[in-house]
């Protein structure tokens, strides 16, 4: 069975389960409410991103320019590109992310999504949480 975590205004649906991608994540769903987004612009050392488009629209600043991705559209992401991304639309949007190669285990999303439920979260302990995980905050 799929996994979701929920970040109140993020949530993301694992389209495979750890025992079919050994225990790394390289493809989920992520949905946005209106006004959500990533709360620290990071950047991959060790994988590449492709988003694609599923509904609505989610705007991606990667290396401070905005990219609206929507059904249909996509977007790649290199390694070391600085990136976050919201959504700026005014409804619910949602979009297929592929990492390449798949490294980043659901641990890193479950630790995020408690720290951000805790209410107003300490910036410090989201990078943290990122740097573990090989995400770098920039």
């Amino acid at each position: 069975m799929a996994e979701h975590i929920d970040f109140g205004s993020l949530k993301l649906r694992f389209l495979r389960d750890r025992h079919e991608t050994g225990g790394s994540l390289d493809m989920f769903e992520m949905t946005l409410q209106p006004e959500g987004r990533m709360p620290v612009p990071h950047y991959h050392e060790s994988w590449e991103e492709t988003v694609y488009g599923l509904s609505g629209t989610v705007t991606f600043t990667v290396e401070g320019q905005d990219r609206e991705v929507g059904p249909g559209e996509s977007l790649f992401i290199p390694r070391g590109a600085v990136h976050g991304f919201s959504n700026r639309s005014g409804a619910p949007a949602s979009c297929l992310c592929i990492l390449t190669p798949g490294v980043l285990g659901p641990e890193y999303f479950r630790e995020l999504a408690a720290l951000l439920k805790s209410g107003r979260p300490d910036p410090a302990k989201a990078r943290e949480i990122m740097l573990r995980h090989g995400l770098v905050p920039a």
